[in-house]
């Protein structure tokens, strides 16, 4: 199946104002694409790129005083099944662990283990550890949290979410990533595209997905709290510690968001690109 999918972001900067900006997919998805995410900024401007410590793609600008756009829209194959489940991949004992996993036991900026320890044993210390540990906990973080957009902070941790019960993806996401690392078990948070494909249609503006990876069986597996099933077309974005590690944006100024816009659609493969119209406001 192929996926179309990209972005339309909007500032006002009352002055020069440096951006960093996590919005390419991944580099393990290159070879799937068929039309590039080429990022176009609108006035033009110098861009810099680098790979930040996680291996993501970062693009680096000073965006000029008055309104700059930000923009991409891309194309990229998909295998089109259902993500993967290995109910019996195993936990890794820590000291079999590979070095390069060790940091995400660590708590984080938005994953607060110190002060879930106790909590998590309680919680999830009878349960099978591996695989079937890891759902238990996102069954529980599903359950037990309310989804809201109204809920949605930038400040929000992993502790908060837990006590006021309420948040969207990213607050599934880190309440069960630090769940897992009080537990032992390495976990990373990821943000993509992901539409609603295989699954019924929701009537909400499209955002970016927060979801993560825990390694089980040698491996990095898919889990998603929010959701908490296998969906198809996942398009990774960036991996970190934590979303502070992966802001589709980081920018070092005052600055006004006015336009937000991301589309994630299956298209026909026979399809014409030139035929396809773009989103409502977009490219």
């Amino acid at each position: 199946m192929q996926i179309r999918f990209g972005y339309e972001l909007v500032y006002q900067c009352p002055q020069p104002t440096p951006m960093i900006l996590n919005l390419h997919v991944h580099y393990s998805r290159a070879s799937d694409l068929i039309r590039p995410d080429l990022l176009v900024i609108d006035p033009p401007v110098p861009v810099s790129m680098y790979r930040d410590g996680f291996g993501n793609w970062c693009s680096r600008i000073v965006a000029p005083a008055g309104r700059i756009r930000l923009a991409a829209d891309g194309l990229i194959r998909d295998h089109g099944r259902a993500e993967h489940a290995l109910p019996y991949a195993e936990q890794v004992p820590v000291e079999a662990l590979p070095a390069e996993t060790l940091v995400y036991l660590l708590g984080s900026r938005y994953c607060e283990t110190d002060l879930f320890t106790t909590i998590a044993w309680q919680l999830f210390g009878h349960s099978p550890p591996g695989w079937v540990r890891v759902q238990t906990i996102c069954d529980w973080v599903h359950h037990n949290i309310t989804f809201g957009y109204a809920y949605a902070r930038p400040t929000k941790t992993a502790w908060e979410t837990y006590n006021e019960r309420q948040g969207v993806c990213r607050d599934y996401a880190h309440l069960a990533i630090t769940f897992c690392r009080c537990l032992n078990i390495p976990a990373r948070y990821c943000t993509a595209y992901l539409g609603d494909i295989g699954v019924p249609k929701v009537d909400a503006p499209m955002d970016f997905a927060g979801s993560m990876e825990v390694f089980l069986g040698g491996a990095w597996h898919p889990f998603d709290p929010r959701n908490n099933q296998p969906r198809i077309g996942r398009v990774l974005i960036a991996r970190g510690r934590d979303a502070a590690d992966v802001a589709i944006t980081t920018t070092y100024g005052q600055h006004t968001l006015e336009r937000f816009q991301v589309w994630t659609d299956e298209v026909p493969e026979s399809g014409s690109l030139a035929a396809m119209s773009p989103p409502a406001g977009g490219l």
